[in-house]
């Protein structure tokens, strides 16, 4: 019933992540190698999220529902609000405002400060058109409005419920992956667009090939080519990105996450020549213009740092 059958590999992951909170939880102290991996495992959740609004994965309609409630439990939000923030909006601006979660809303630079502040921010500009995502759907389509509803509650019971049992142990298992997962899928869109141009055809996403990220996190490191192709299946990114690399400008192709994140972040701190550049910035400046950013309607016209 799935329509990919590599999406045997997320109903695996499904099923170790679900395995993992039941072990722990039965645990008499906590083991510092499985929080960890749990954690990492938490990372592929949103992944699948986003994934699964892209593409859903089953053919069966309430296998789709039943697949929303299990990733929002274990995501941390419900999984219908990447609709109103990512898929109707991100990927038809691409970092452009309106954008919600642009990457220079607060500054041009791309260092510790800014990807650590990112997500507080990027996320506080995603709440206003998820109430209005919600207002809308109401007027609607009451259904689809009940299902989304039904989200909130099943999240709402999955953590109250946890807490009642071992409120230490849910804080543990339960609470803290979702907000890593929360973290890091923002901080994931932060190091995918900073810097590049988001005016450009080739240029607008950062890749990261490296096998072992692309495995857990399900080729979210072929960027450009999701977002020139959103609907396509992401076990298919991988050969479409291949195809096209070598007309991205090298510096936005990867191979290692983690040394990216080192070097950029922190080696960066001290070593100026390891941090990024700006095309966006250099493309306003080959034109002339001021680099300024307007917020999203309603909201002011602010100067970037």
């Amino acid at each position: 019933m799935l329509k990919n059958k590599a999406d045997i590999r997320t109903l695996a992951f499904m099923v170790v992540i679900t395995g993992l909170l039941i072990y722990q939880w039965s645990l008499p102290a906590m083991s510092w190698p499985l929080f960890l991996f749990a954690n990492w495992m938490a990372v592929s959740v949103a992944v699948m999220a986003h994934n699964h609004n892209h593409v859903r994965m089953w053919r069966s309609n309430a296998l789709n529902m039943i697949s929303d409630y299990w990733i929002t439990c274990f995501y941390g939000y419900p999984v219908f609000a990447w609709i109103p923030t990512h898929n109707t909006n991100h990927h038809k601006h691409n970092n452009r405002v309106p954008d919600y979660t642009i990457t220079y809303r607060v500054t041009e630079g791309n260092n510790l400060f800014s990807l650590l502040t990112y997500p507080t921010v990027s996320g506080y500009y995603q709440q206003e058109p998820n109430r209005r995502f919600m207002r809308e759907t109401f007027r609607k389509n009451k259904k689809r409005f009940a299902h989304y509803m039904a989200q909130f509650v099943i999240l709402i019971a999955f953590i109250g419920v946890g807490l009642f049992l071992d409120w230490k142990k849910a804080l543990l298992y339960i609470v803290i992956p979702q907000q890593f997962a929360l973290f890091m899928v923002l901080i994931f869109n932060y190091i995918q667009h900073v810097h590049a141009d988001e005016e450009s055809d080739t240029n607008h996403s950062r890749n990261f090939t490296g096998a072992i990220v692309n495995f857990f996190w399900f080729n979210n490191g072929y960027h450009t080519v999701h977002h020139d192709m959103p609907g396509r299946h992401w076990s298919d990114n991988k050969k479409a990105h291949e195809a096209i690399a070598h007309t991205v400008n090298p510096s936005l192709n990867e191979k290692n996450w983690l040394w990216y994140m080192t070097r950029v972040y922190i080696i960066g701190l001290f070593v100026p020549s390891m941090r990024t550049k700006s095309m966006r910035l250099a493309r306003l400046a080959a034109k002339g213009q001021a680099a300024t950013v307007s917020a999203h309607v309603g909201a002011d016209v602010a100067p970037a740092v």
